[in-house]
């Protein structure tokens, strides 16, 4: 089995705010889904970019976002037997949550 990382950029989710109770639904669905079909790891939504906190190699620590233009919104991670199956978790999720899935392979533990 692989795990793979599914995830959205914040801000991706477009949609009126009277839809969320929806949204969410749907994508709780979508969870207990994996859940049951045993491909579930874990996954959540994220805080804003602006209650982040960065530490740099020298321990500094930095409150707010780095300039980029992207962040993490949400995540799930999936142990599944093939990218195709990742893709159609992605799939899944993204009707859910109304907004396009990003899929990525971990890399290996080469200790295990």
């Amino acid at each position: 089995m692989t795990r793979y990382l599914i995830s959205f950029d914040h801000g991706a989710m477009t949609f009126p705010e009277e839809d969320l109770p929806d949204v969410a639904r749907a994508a709780h669905a979508v969870v207990h889904e994996a859940m049951d079909a045993g491909a579930w790891i874990h996954g959540a939504g994220l805080h804003s970019p602006e209650e982040m906190s960065v530490v740099a190699t020298d321990g500094t620590v930095t409150d707010g976002p780095p300039a980029r233009k992207a962040y993490i919104g949400g995540f799930a991670i999936v142990d599944v037997a093939s990218r195709d199956e990742a893709l159609g978790w992605a799939a899944k999720f993204a009707v859910a949550c109304r907004c396009a899935q990003e899929v990525r392979e971990f890399v290996p533990d080469p200790d295990l």
